[in-house]
């Protein structure tokens, strides 16, 4: 009985072994994008998609000879579209506490940081004490505005959100915010580095917090564990070839800012 018991476990062992060995190469992989968060991803003047993100994963599906697929969103944090199969993986998210319990990541792509910009005489500081009353801004579904209103807002820290990073930038130049709450990148790009920004500066340390996560990563379903090995494999393939600081260096992730307003108060009061 025991060596029949053996047989049938044998024969279904070797049966799946060969379904998995009769499955077909991947040809495509499915990212899904929000594409208005520059220099990460946006669309040109002509359209097509450009950014940090665009490039690492067009490389990615180079370096696995397989074809990109770039399904454009609304907000990057879709998971019920995600968990329906309408793209295989979202590119470019911060791995947060909450967001591992919903999905699975790969490993980092680069590493982000969080500040407070806001003129430079407010004398503002990323504390909520010194923010209460303040009209702090921040993109809708981003993991910055999650951090904003269960830590800031019931201190009576007013967050207001938006859906896209210029129309937040133009109400912080046109007063009608005191701050935002940003990553370095991307508002030395939207604000900082623009004629528009010198009056305008990184306010106390950086944020820190789980809430915030300090890298991005590529979120996928669960169960898919076998993609998330191949793009691990490929994203280390792409650092020991030199792909990967080709692509990185023109957005000065490892340029930090200089000289920040106010250095007194702790970064996650």
């Amino acid at each position: 009985m025991a060596l029949i018991h053996f047989c049938v476990a044998l024969a279904l062992l070797l049966s799946v072994e060969a379904m998995a060995a009769a499955e077909p190469p991947r040809r495509e992989i499915r990212f899904a994008v929000a594409a208005h968060f520059p220099p990460f991803q946006s669309r040109n003047a002509q359209g097509q998609l450009v950014g940090l993100n665009i490039e690492l994963g067009n490389a990615l599906c180079v370096q696995l000879n397989v074809h990109c697929t770039w399904v454009d969103q609304i907000v990057m944090e879709n998971f019920p579209a995600l968990d329906a199969r309408q793209f295989d993986a979202i590119m470019g998210m911060a791995p947060t506490l909450s967001r591992q319990q919903r999905v699975n990541f790969s490993d980092d792509l680069y590493p982000i940081t969080t500040w407070l910009v806001a003129r430079r005489n407010s004398g503002l500081s990323p504390h909520k004490r010194l923010l209460k009353g303040k009209r702090v801004g921040v993109l809708v579904r981003s993991n910055r505005e999650a951090f904003a209103r269960s830590q800031w807002a019931p201190a009576g820290v007013i967050i207001e959100s938006y859906w896209l990073n210029d129309q937040l930038v133009r109400s912080l130049v046109a007063g009608e915010i005191d701050a935002t709450l940003q990553g370095a990148v991307e508002i030395r790009e939207a604000l900082l580095d623009t004629p528009e920004g010198m009056d305008f500066d990184f306010m106390g340390p950086p944020v820190s917090s789980d809430l915030l996560g300090n890298s991005v990563a590529i979120a996928l379903r669960k169960t898919d564990t076998v993609l998330r090995t191949e793009l691990n494999h490929a994203l280390e393939q792409l650092k020991q070839n030199g792909e990967y600081q080709r692509i990185l260096q023109p957005y000065r992730l490892d340029t930090a800012p200089v000289n920040p307003s106010s250095l007194k108060p702790p970064a996650t009061g």
